[in-house]
């Protein structure tokens, strides 16, 4: 019961966010290297001072389906007070569009990213579909060579048995594609060899959009962690304290992307949290 009384507060809270973000989007200002260490916090300056890369490596958020930055509100607030000095989000139109199209969209943006900051690695941290997103421009479109870890919450990886609940009228090829054992996830099981990039799939134990088998991710070349959170709906994840301080951690120590893919048996192997919360920022 508490757990879907934190879910029912999140979605209020998302919803009344959701126009501001539709209306305008915060500027990225480009490098923090303007920071003084003095008009930082506690948090900040220990980040910034022991592992200054992690510090300014950019951390990109990726919305999901019909969504926008707003699902970020807490989470990017939070990054930024434990030190990450550029935390960018960004939009893209996930309705109108497949995750094909998205992944090139994606690409894109890190590039300007990249570009903009001098950094040539990033960070993800992406919600929903835009996990599915984010991990086509990884395994598909040569992703890995920019991205350091990436971290997915309530992602379909296994697709999920939603979709086949809607009408035949709802047509949107992304929705198709999230149809278990779709062409889409079929070719996200092919053979990555040599891929880099971390990944971490964040999964909720109350969620009924995406259930948490179906947000596990597993692929013998991939290096693969899941991680279910107690108490946390689908909605919930991007706003739980939990989902914050477990992100933070995660960054900063992925400094070094590990090469080998782990054992299927183990990355399919949950890590139980405990302690979501979502009305009151406390981290």
């Amino acid at each position: 019961m508490k757990g879907l009384v934190l879910e029912a507060a999140c979605i209020a809270t998302h919803a009344a966010l959701y126009p501001a973000a539709a209306l305008g989007r915060r500027r990225d200002d480009g490098p923090a290297d303007h920071y003084r260490l003095a008009d930082l916090t506690p948090l900040q300056r220990g980040l910034m001072t022991g592992d200054p890369t992690t510090a300014g490596t950019p951390v990109l958020l990726v919305h999901g389906l019909a969504d926008n930055r707003s699902v970020f509100a807490r989470l990017e607030r939070s990054l930024r007070r434990r030190g990450f000095t550029t935390v960018t989000a960004v939009d893209l139109p996930l309705f109108a569009t497949s995750v094909e199209a998205a992944a090139r969209q994606l690409a894109e943006a890190v590039e300007q990213v990249v570009g903009r900051h001098g950094h040539s690695d990033v960070n993800i941290i992406a919600h929903s579909l835009g996990g599915l997103v984010a991990r086509y421009y990884v395994q598909r479109l040569g992703g890995d060579e920019h991205v350091r870890t990436l971290i997915t919450l309530a992602t379909p990886h296994h697709g999920t048995r939603l979709v086949r609940c809607l009408p035949k009228a709802v047509s949107f090829r992304v929705l198709a594609q999230l149809r278990p054992g779709s062409p889409l996830l079929r070719e996200l099981t092919e053979p990555a060899p040599g891929i880099r990039t971390r990944f971490v799939a964040v999964a909720g134990s109350l969620d009924t959009v995406v259930r948490p088998d179906e947000a596990t991710l597993t692929h013998p070349d991939l290096t693969t962690e899941n991680i279910l959170v107690d108490g946390a709906g689908h909605h919930a994840l991007p706003f739980s304290s939990t989902v914050a301080h477990l992100t933070a951690r995660l960054l900063a120590a992925g400094r070094e992307p590990a090469r080998r893919a782990m054992p299927p048996s183990k990355s399919a192997t949950p890590l139980w949290l405990v302690g979501t919360n979502c009305p009151k920022e406390t981290v």
